[in-house]
């Protein structure tokens, strides 16, 4: 019975890993941005039903960077310091709304299809689009839906954007959301995030890290 099992387990484990592999793959190939669907698509893929064998978030995210590391090498690298330069640009262009950088393109997962995704503070909820306008910036406009803790979640306006060929992803909060980031969706723990100075000691960081591997 107990050899049976850990047979079963041994199992759920191996199609855990091959789902959360094909997720990646999906992700990183298709630009699906969504986790769960995602999930699901490689279940589709790969003829696995059971809700047990449904790898979780974080899963995926350890199996994007192993895919980036795998495949991706040298070219990632340089993709991820682009998208962070033009973070850093877009940060000190919009420094009166307190910016943070969020996301794949902070957290090191970014690939081609990633938006420089930035959290934007103000309490007045028409200043975000009439900056936006008066630097004749055309931008679509959406909602997202974020968990502000366990219990709370609220919509808030996201603007969308491409310049220097590089998407970018606003989402408005107001001022207080300052003090707790709303939860990721991987771990559903508070995002992590960066401000300006942040952003750029890890661009310097990389930047050593690159000259250290030249030599």
């Amino acid at each position: 019975m107990r050899h049976a099992q850990r047979h079963a387990q041994t199992r759920t484990r191996e199609r855990r890993q091959r789902l959360a592999i094909e997720a990646a793959r999906l992700m990183i190939e298709s630009g699906i941005r969504d986790f769960h669907r995602a999930k699901l698509k490689a279940a589709q893929r790969l003829g696995i039903h059971d809700d047990e064998s449904l790898p979780r978030n974080s899963e995926i995210e350890q199996a994007l960077r192993e895919h980036q590391r795998l495949f991706l090498g040298e070219a990632q690298a340089t993709l991820l310091h682009d998208r962070r330069q033009a973070a850093l640009r877009a940060m000190v262009f919009f420094e009166r709304f307190q910016p943070r950088l969020v996301g794949p393109v902070l957290q090191g997962t970014a690939d081609r299809h990633s938006a420089v995704c930035l959290h934007l503070y103000t309490d007045d909820a028409e200043a975000v689009p009439r900056f936006l306008l008066e630097h004749r910036i055309p931008v679509e406009t959406q909602t997202r839906r974020l968990r502000l803790d366990r219990e709370r979640s609220a919509e808030f306006p996201v603007y969308v954007f491409s310049a220097e060929d590089t998407p970018f992803d606003l989402t408005v909060l107001p001022l207080d959301a300052l003090r707790q980031a709303p939860l990721d969706r991987i771990d559903d723990r508070p995002m992590r995030r960066a401000g300006i100075e942040a952003v750029r000691r890890l661009l310097v960081a990389e930047e050593i890290a690159g000259f250290e591997a030249a030599d």
